[in-house]
């Protein structure tokens, strides 16, 4: 082993080290690693900074847009109103709806945006059919991972495809990845539909989704029942008060919801600072002995509502959100935590014990297992987001832009068909989809660039470069050759099963962008060394690093549906430990027989 060698396996260490014990976010500890390996010389700064310009990020880019797109034009409600329809009542079949969906819905985007589309409407499933969101959330985590197998739009493909290229080999295709994905996915589903459900705890601990049945947000939580406009008199003592100084948040415990001056347009969600004038209306939410004491200081009260009360727009909607466990929000009131203020949105009602509570909430102490029904826009809802003490269970529920719903699904299908018969790059495809979207109106620029992951973007740019460092310095070529020594005598077939075990067992803990972005130069040198086939050993090590199931610090999906689903470590391991048992052995035996051990 030279210095060159022991340095580069050395910062990959310690940037493994930091990811798994999260000392550092894995993006910021992937760029850290890139600056590292230049600074050394392994690495030129034009190839620190080359994974910015590679093709995986723009698919990656292109892709967050194209999916963003669906959701704002309504095409993704409509699936999943359509996955509502389609799922049964015996929970078998809920799994199954609930998995199918999933798997197909992650063949055409990233697994997170599949799952977080996904997750209302498996909740409303839940809703309805009265079961525990434990028997249906980790099943939806599973099936994006299982369906991400079987498409380069999966990260962890983008990054194997993309390392190929690196090691002066072609890209993968499309669809290169659904001979071996495919039956993989179906072997999962059918696992977790005859088996998995059952070992899933039978009650979560989000209590609160046990007995609400409607699919809408503001009907489950019933509040225009407690919708009241009233008309700001001109003598009234709130003129030229601000929202904030009026305290009827604070005093009647009413929630403010809109201003509709005379003549001008509605104001959706207005600010503490919106200042009230003569003749404003005003949408409150409260009790009505709440609004007459709000009357009898100079707001009429309107039999006859003046506006049709729409509280979507392209801008403003609600959304659902939870404490989360072991965060600092238990215990605390809302008017405690400045929640107006921190974060910009209103709560409008707290669901607790099987009922919304609309009246006072500021004063409710938060529990875990209360659900928040919030009001504001996409900007507010990502700083809540970025806030550990809650868990936001899905996108805006904002006014979907009708009309051109058809327009997205049919850009989105050509970039499909022009990247499938190599009319364009995958890349090109993507990235004209993307701008395609935004060219018709489907979104706007501004929603274009929140759709990114720029986390998943800088975690993708700074792992690239580990895979010019293990070529460079030799240490892909040194390990390739320790396990070709180990287990070549016992066939090829073994070390592939060696090398794929390898990318199961690092998957687990830490991201699988960076298992695969690490294996895969190593399993591509091991192809080299044994005569193999490298795209065997590439498209192995990536469905490795896809059986993300035994813990839930292995994918951010995992993350997300364990809040939703009160899971616990040892839940995961009980179930993900055998899904993963059982998918490795199949994809020991179904790999090779798609794709040949030698060239």
């Amino acid at each position: 082993m030279n210095a060159t060698l022991a340095i580069v396996l050395g910062v990959l260490g310690v940037t493994i080290i930091l990811m798994v014990t999260e000392r550092l976010r894995p993006d910021v500890a992937a760029l850290l690693m890139a600056m590292a390996l230049a600074l050394v010389g392994v690495i030129s700064p034009q190839e620190a900074f080359s994974g910015f310009s590679q093709s995986a990020v723009i698919i990656l880019v292109g892709l967050y847009v194209m999916t963003q797109g669906l959701a704002r034009t309504g095409v993704t409600r409509y699936v999943s109103l359509l996955l509502q329809k389609l799922s049964g009542d015996s929970l078998p079949s809920l799994v199954l709806a609930t998995m199918v969906s999933g798997a197909g819905l992650s063949l055409f985007m990233t697994n997170v945006a599949a799952a977080a589309i996904l997750m209302p409407a498996v909740m409303d499933i839940a809703r309805r059919a009265r079961v525990s969101p434990s028997k249906l959330m980790m099943p939806l985590a599973f099936s994006v991972n299982l369906g991400g197998m079987a498409t380069l739009f999966a990260t962890s493909n983008i990054l194997a495809s993309a390392t190929l290229v690196q090691f002066g080999l072609e890209p993968l295709g499309l669809f290169d990845f659904a001979p071996t994905g495919l039956p993989l996915a179906a072997i999962g589903i059918a696992f977790m539909v005859l088996i998995g459900w059952r070992r899933l705890p039978a009650v979560s601990k989000v209590g609160q989704f046990d007995q609400v049945e409607q699919p809408n947000l503001t009907e489950a939580y019933a509040l225009e029942e407690r919708l009241t406009q009233v008309r700001i008199d001109d003598s009234s003592p709130l003129i030229g008060r601000t929202i904030g100084d009026s305290r009827i948040g604070e005093n009647l415990g009413l929630n403010v919801l809109a201003v509709h001056p005379a003549d001008q347009s509605v104001c959706l969600a207005p600010g503490p600072d919106r200042v009230l004038a003569a003749g404003d209306t005003v949408l409150v939410a409260g009790r009505s002995d709440r609004v007459q004491e709000l009357a009898e200081i100079g707001a009429r009260v309107l039999e006859s509502p003046e506006w049709n009360g729409d509280l979507l727009s392209d801008t403003t909607g609600f959304v659902e959100a939870i404490p989360a466990p072991r965060g600092g929000a238990a215990n605390r009131t809302l008017k405690d935590l400045r929640f107006r203020e921190r974060y910009g949105l209103s709560v409008v009602a707290i669901w607790r014990g099987g009922r919304s509570r609309r009246t006072d909430v500021g004063d409710i102490p938060l529990q875990f297992g209360d659900a928040l029904l919030l009001y504001g826009g996409p900007d507010e809802v990502d700083v809540l987001r970025a806030d550990p003490d809650f868990l936001v269970l899905s996108e805006p529920v904002v006014a979907a832009r009708t009309g051109r719903g058809w327009l997205a699904a049919v850009i989105m299908l050509l970039a499909l068909i022009a990247a499938a018969l190599n009319l364009l790059s995958l890349a090109q495809s993507m990235m004209l989809g993307g701008l395609a979207m935004v060219l018709v109106g489907c979104l706007t620029m501004e929603e274009a660039y929140r759709s990114i992951d720029w986390r998943v973007i800088f975690l993708v740019a700074g792992m690239l470069p580990i895979g010019i460092a293990l070529s460079n310095s030799g240490a892909a070529d040194w390990i390739g050759q320790l396990l070709v020594t180990g287990l070549g005598g016992f066939g090829l077939r073994a070390v592939l099963a060696g090398l794929m075990l390898l990318a199961v067992v690092v998957s687990q803990f830490m991201p699988g962008q960076v298992a695969t972005a690490v294996l895969t130069p190593i399993a591509i040198a091991v192809a080299t060394q044994a005569g193999a086939n490298p795209y065997t050993f590439a498209i192995g090590v990536a469905a490795g690093c896809a059986m993300v199931y035994v813990t839930p610090l292995s994918h951010a999906v995992n993350m997300l549906v364990a809040g939703p689903g009160g899971y616990r470590f040892r839940d995961f391991f009980r179930t993900g430990l055998p899904m993963a048992a059982l998918m490795y052995v199949a994809a020991v035996i179904i790999v090779p027989l798609v794709w040949p051990l030698t060239l």
